[in-house]
């Protein structure tokens, strides 16, 4: 039940997991200790079923006609998806974690080698960061050499990491800056800028520099889990003087931006999941908005709405094909 409940079922059969929570048992409905869910897909002309089940224990399955995956990793790009949410707005205002997320979240679509490389950072970062507490703590191994191992392996992943994701926006932050300005209509002075401390070292040099620093605070303090996308107007902080209206263009062009990547590289349209992201926009800008959307023919889009007339007279000015279903 619920609109936003349909679309997080879409954004399950396409990522393996829910697009508004970590944890399965979040959105398993009040009663019931699983569920299953099932969805039919076109891609590139050839039907397919995928279907996800959690079991009463806890345990998840995915299978794709009917064939299971060993690793939930290889189902990631299949089905190429981007959501735009109410709570996005975090990937403008909020932590880096966010923006981190957003990037990692596309290039995984787009590159399995990426992804791989992600999966195993993140293994070895937490097998670092336990070994510093234990440490410190007395309770592990203090054979530093240890530490050396783990920084050997951790470099490796975090400098393809960098690399990737350095060439990566190099052409995407300008895509994003240019729908900006189609979106908001205005020649408004933003700014799009990647940091991170691998653009100057690289990760093996900063694991290194910083180990006392890290055996003292008992976790890695430098590295790609570090990195963050800085926004602007002007010379101060997008997220301090740009109005809601501001920072829900900037989300539209990162997010459409992402959808004309995938639709290149994927060479097909991805599905766009819109959930209630027109509150507090003027007309102009969610006519810009959907403009943009409708561009392509061949994409298919799930808009959620608690204005059904509002919408209705909006996706009728495009002259394209919809159906309203009301809950």
């Amino acid at each position: 039940m619920g609109k936003t409940n349909l679309l997080d079922a879409i954004h399950y059969l396409c990522f393996t997991r829910s697009y508004f929570t970590r944890l399965d048992s979040h959105v398993t409905q009040h009663g019931h200790e699983g569920f299953r869910l099932e969805g039919q897909f076109d891609l590139n002309g050839k039907a397919e079923k995928a279907v996800c089940i959690l079991r009463e224990t806890g345990r998840k399955e995915f299978s794709v006609n009917d064939e299971a995956y060993n690793r939930f990793s290889r189902h990631i790009g299949r089905y190429p998806c981007v959501v735009i949410a109410p709570d996005d707005v975090q990937l403008i205002i909020g932590g880096s974690e966010d923006r981190r997320k957003f990037i990692d979240t596309l290039l995984s679509q787009l590159d399995a080698a990426y992804l791989q490389h992600l999966i195993n950072y993140t293994r070895i970062l937490q097998q670092r960061n336990s070994f510093l507490k234990n440490y410190n703590d007395g309770f592990g191994s203090r054979d530093l050499s240890v530490l050396d191992i783990l920084d050997a392996q951790l470099a490796a992943e975090g400098d393809a990491i960098g690399d990737k994701r350095r060439t990566f926006l190099l052409g995407f932050l300008p895509d994003v800056k240019q729908l900006y300005h189609e979106i908001a209509r205005q020649n408004e002075p933003i700014g799009l800028l990647y940091e991170s401390e691998l653009l100057d070292n690289t990760m093996a040099d900063l694991l290194v520099y910083n180990r006392q620093k890290d055996l003292l605070i008992q976790r890695t303090a430098s590295g790609i889990h570090k990195d963050d996308l800085q926004f602007t107007m002007g010379q101060q902080p997008f997220k301090s003087i740009a109005s809601q209206g501001q920072r829900k263009s900037l989300l539209f062009a990162l997010k459409l931006a992402e959808m004309e990547v995938l639709r290149k590289q994927k060479r097909l349209s991805p599905l766009l999941l819109l959930d209630d992201v027109f509150e507090k926009l003027d007309e102009e800008r969610i006519g810009n908005l959907l403009d943009r959307v409708a561009a392509d023919e061949d994409a298919q889009v799930f808009i959620t709405d608690t204005n059904c007339d509002r919408l209705e007279a909006q996706l009728g000015r495009l002259g394209r094909p919809f159906q309203l279903i009301r809950l």
